[in-house]
């Protein structure tokens, strides 16, 4: 689980600005919550294409996440990149004054995409590409919005864990009150992500990683003294995401299928 943080580091500059650069683009946008992975996306992001080339969108909800706004306003500052501040209150508001709910999940999943549909459009005003700041522990347990903060353009932080992402943090001096604050998705007030999901990132990130990465069985697991109901539910959890991690699939009918035997490459000179 430990990270060489300089060598990582540059293996992700060098990927945000090499894909950017495939796709025919100079710069990346995206959301900036004031979190720990946003920080550290902007961060990396401001290092390989300069700060210039990075456009960060605050987007918070009423007055609920102000702390949050503060510190993702003085990141961007820090790191002299652009950002915007867009109240996305009206839009969600609007919604479900029509389709009213006080289900946190429907809330939270309709933030989620409100900014990722926000964030696509700017998209297009920028003529920039988005980064995704999914880690890998989001992403193999299925804990993020599908078509929200899943979605992006590239994603540099995907393969990291979330407790890896703290290393990568320190090590390129993300400002310490962005990095001891508790994880939230942002998905309501006083919602935290260990508080959710009823584990520490410490105690998912073992796990996965002796599931994923060591390819242990559950068996294995629990005969090495992991809690059966722990691991049981990680790997449940990895299980019955996997449709998050995958485009749709296509029902194949031609000789030549997308996805299946149409597979494009972008890897070629421009």
């Amino acid at each position: 689980m430990k990270i060489d943080a300089a060598f990582v580091t540059k293996i992700l500059c060098g990927f945000i600005r090499e894909e950017l650069h495939k796709f025919g683009y100079k710069k990346g946008l995206l959301g900036l919550s004031g979190g720990l992975d946003s920080s550290v996306c902007a961060t990396l992001a401001a290092r390989a294409l300069g700060p210039k080339n990075v456009v960060g969108a605050i987007l918070p909800y009423k007055n609920s996440f102000r702390l949050d706004v503060r510190h993702a306003r003085r990141l961007a500052e820090r790191l002299g990149i652009r950002y915007l501040v867009i109240d996305i209150s009206p839009m969600i508001d609007a919604y479900f004054s029509r389709y009213p709910t006080d289900n946190n999940i429907r809330i939270g999943n309709k933030m989620a995409r409100e900014r990722m549909s926000i964030l696509y459009d700017l998209s297009v005003i920028e003529k920039a590409l988005i980064l995704g700041t999914s880690n890998k522990t989001e992403l193999l347990i299925g804990y993020g919005t599908i078509h929200g903060d899943m979605a992006c353009a590239i994603n540099p932080l995907g393969d990291l864990y979330k407790t890896q992402i703290y290393a990568l943090a320190a090590y390129l001096k993300v400002p310490a009150t962005i990095r001891k604050k508790k994880p939230t998705a942002g998905l309501w007030p006083g919602q935290t992500d260990e508080g959710e999901i009823g584990l520490t990132y410490e105690e998912i990130d073992t796990i996965l990683f002796e599931l994923v990465d060591g390819r242990k069985s559950v068996e294995d697991l629990v005969r090495a003294g992991f809690s059966r109901q722990n691991v049981e539910r990680i790997a449940g959890m990895i299980r019955n995401s996997e449709f998050k991690r995958k485009m749709p699939p296509i029902a194949k009918i031609s000789g030549r299928t997308v996805g299946h035997d149409f597979l494009y490459s972008y890897d070629r000179n421009r």
